[in-house]
């Protein structure tokens, strides 16, 4: 059974950064290839959670690196296609080693042995009123005795700059929204532990900030529900076009993108 179309973290921001490209994701669901990585974080986080299924005792750097391959030949076998991101053994070496990396700066940021999450790539789910559902996986949740809760996310880029995170700050905000309306209780902490350079970035949610996102989320939906009532998702360049999989369908491009009526696009956005 299919899920009712609900909008994440990922698409608000693909909106906010083009919203043809949140048209042809999300709407058009146009095909796009695997990328290296995305494929990346896909392995690492994968390792992580396998990690959290051992007894703490077991939950070290030893038994993380060792799990990197198995857990790419698992992938390779759901889908044999992720073979083709990597030229010959050679690439695939340095980009499971790059995974490794990733993973060894985990183990200089926390003691995972010392840590039991009450839950791991948790899904949550939330009708919003007068709004959209909202839908997003949560890496590791954790709830101390008290009954405090901190989320963790884990991403394998870079820290961004202080000026810059915009986008990871909205989506522990939008995630801390969600615990908060379906447990009663708002996160004591958000974290954010960036595998590439060893960064954390740590948010400690107000009433505020979840009224906020909360807003923005609202006035995001309805510059989306508009754009579907009219058919029109605009392209907007910006220097990430270099990186976008739609450019032969985009108009900036030459391209010309499917043709799109405004009831597909209201069925596709469950406005209808």
């Amino acid at each position: 059974m299919a899920r009712r179309p609900a909008l994440s973290p990922s698409r608000a921001s693909d909106f906010r950064q083009c919203p043809l490209m949140f048209r042809l994701r999300t709407i058009d669901k146009v095909p796009e290839p695997p990328s290296a990585a995305a494929t990346l974080g896909t392995l690492v986080h994968a390792v992580l959670e396998d990690l959290f299924d051992l007894p703490a005792a077991e939950r070290t750097e030893q038994a993380a690196l060792a799990a990197v391959a198995p857990r790419w030949e698992r992938m390779l076998e759901r889908n044999p296609a992720l073979a083709e991101l990597h030229e010959d053994d050679a690439a695939l070496a340095v980009w499971l080693e790059d995974a490794r990396s990733r993973l060894r700066t985990y183990f200089t940021m926390e003691n995972p042995t010392r840590l039991q999450p009450s839950g791991k790539e948790e899904f949550v789910e939330l009708q919003l009123p007068d709004g959209p559902l909202l839908r997003g996986i949560i890496d590791r949740v954790e709830t101390a005795p008290d009954g405090s809760i901190r989320l963790s996310d884990y991403k394998t880029g870079k820290t961004p700059h202080p000026r810059y995170g915009t986008k990871e700050r909205f989506q522990m905000k939008f995630y801390a929204l969600l615990v908060e309306r379906l447990r009663g209780t708002r996160p004591a902490l958000l974290q954010l532990l960036f595998l590439k350079d060893g960064g954390t970035l740590m948010l400690r949610p107000t009433a505020e900030d979840l009224a906020n996102v909360e807003a923005e989320i609202r006035d995001l939906w309805v510059e989306i529900s508009a754009c579907a009532r009219e058919a029109r998702f605009v392209a907007k360049p910006s220097k990430l076009c270099d990186w976008c999989n739609f450019r032969e369908l985009c108009p900036q491009f030459g391209g010309t993108p499917p043709a799109l009526e405004p009831e597909k696009a209201m069925k596709a956005l469950g406005l209808t």
